[in-house]
């Protein structure tokens, strides 16, 4: 089946028509009519080649909703009409240890992702900027009713990224949880930590979105570049979500947790992060990552946010391949509150 999408062929290039093939229905598979795609940094990372070798052409898009258009003959999850997501990945073993253990974003064997991977058919994996796109049953998320397919495509990678650490770490009632940065990840972990009862806090460079922070949940938003905020929130947190995919000076972060607090990491800069022992030895703290999560707890994430009347705050654009390129450029210049979502049916 040939589809149209909006990809890059080359590197520094910006954003074409192209037409891309999906396979053929497998048993288990379901034929998706995307509706949105969400705009993750991971993508710009990626198109840029920020993150190793890029083999063009390249259709990114890992925040994925919209409407089943067909199923195979062995699929019982899903039927004609349903309304579906897709986030990060689209396959894995399904058998190692961290997979049973609905943890496939670990998979040993290594989990296929929505693009820039390679299926066990021996494609390359196409992501959502795409007019359709077709996915093993066992990796589609139900969209629950009383979320909009625009809302709620970020929440496949920005919801979950967010989501699991603070579900892992156990943010809750009694618990203070700082957000680091207040970009496409940061609002939705300040909603989402609030949701669960944790007092939250954001840190931030800037007093531009104090304002949204505390409209979004946060008790407080504080302002980095003042160098007292150091000393006044030392020994502070129980849990910080780093959401900042650039370098920063972790260290200094890490002194504002309290003893046994943890800090994890979520954004993912191109540059190596410096962390001293003495940093961690001297509350017994722990340093951090997390990687979107498990489909399971990705659908536990989606009937979560519906359930309080979480969601994104978007702006949604047309698949005009310079509209994307624009998205791009705005997203790396912070300029978007706070995630773009292309309008798929505008893929002409």
């Amino acid at each position: 089946m040939k589809v149209p999408a909006r990809g890059v062929t080359k590197q520094g290039g910006g954003f074409e028509n192209l037409e891309i093939e999906r396979r053929d229905l497998q048993p288990k598979d379901v034929l998706i009519e995307i509706k949105y795609a969400g705009i993750c940094h991971s993508d710009i990372h990626t198109v840029k080649s920020e993150w190793g070798e890029v083999d063009f052409p390249l259709v990114p898009g890992h925040e994925i909703a919209g409407i089943v258009h067909e199923v195979g003959s062995d699929v019982t999850k899903y039927k004609k009409d349903d309304r579906v997501g897709v986030g990060c990945m689209v396959d894995s073993c399904q058998e190692c240890h961290n997979c049973k253990a609905d943890e496939e974003q670990f998979c040993e064997k290594w989990m296929t992702g929505t693009y820039g991977s390679t299926d066990k058919y021996g494609e390359k994996t196409q992501g959502g900027y795409s007019k359709f796109i077709v996915v093993q049953e066992d990796f589609v998320l139900s969209i629950p009713d009383n979320i909009p397919l625009d809302v709620a495509a970020p929440l496949l990678c920005a919801g979950i990224t967010t989501y699991s650490p603070l579900h892992h770490w156990n943010a809750g009632p009694g618990k203070k949880v700082a957000i680091l940065g207040m970009g496409g990840l940061g609002h939705m972990a300040v909603k989402i930590a609030s949701a669960m009862g944790a007092e939250v806090t954001v840190l931030s460079h800037s007093d531009d979105k104090k304002e949204d922070s505390l409209k979004f949940g946060a008790k407080e938003h504080v302002n980095t570049k003042n160098e007292e905020v150091f000393n006044k929130y030392k020994s502070h947190f129980d849990l910080i979500i780093n959401t900042v995919g650039a370098k920063l000076d972790i260290n200094q972060y890490l002194a504002l947790l309290d003893v046994n607090g943890t800090l994890v990491n979520l954004g993912a800069p191109s540059e190596p992060l410096e962390v001293g022992v003495f940093s961690l030895i001297g509350g017994r703290r722990s340093f951090a990552g997390s990687l979107i999560g498990g489909i399971k707890e990705t659908q536990e994430m989606l009937d979560f946010c519906a359930k309080h009347d979480i969601g994104p705050e978007i702006e949604v654009i047309s698949a005009d391949a310079k509209n994307i390129d624009d998205a791009y450029e705005r997203v790396i210049n912070s300029d978007v509150r706070y995630r773009f979502v292309i309008d798929i049916d505008t893929l002409k």
